[in-house]
């Protein structure tokens, strides 16, 4: 079973465009998108666990050029 995030990503101005396209890349990132209101770019990713959702995916999206702040937001089953 594995783990999956929204991740919510604020941006520089003018720059979600090459975020999305940079965080698009990422092993583990299922799909992105540019958005209009609080925030610039929703992705959705997933891990094999917890862990590896913080250790793999989301260092690698923090270190994008760009990008401001994130919120991690993990989808839970019902």
């Amino acid at each position: 079973m594995s783990i999956q995030a929204y991740i919510l990503i604020q941006t520089e101005v003018g720059k979600s465009g090459s975020v999305t396209k940079a965080v698009t890349a990422i092993a583990g990132v299922t799909i992105a998108e540019g958005v209009t209101g609080p925030y610039d770019v929703i992705m959705r990713a997933e891990a094999a666990s917890m862990e590896d959702l913080g250790r793999v995916v989301l260092s690698k999206v923090q270190a994008v050029p760009g990008i401001t702040r994130t919120l991690t937001c993990p989808v839970t089953s019902i």
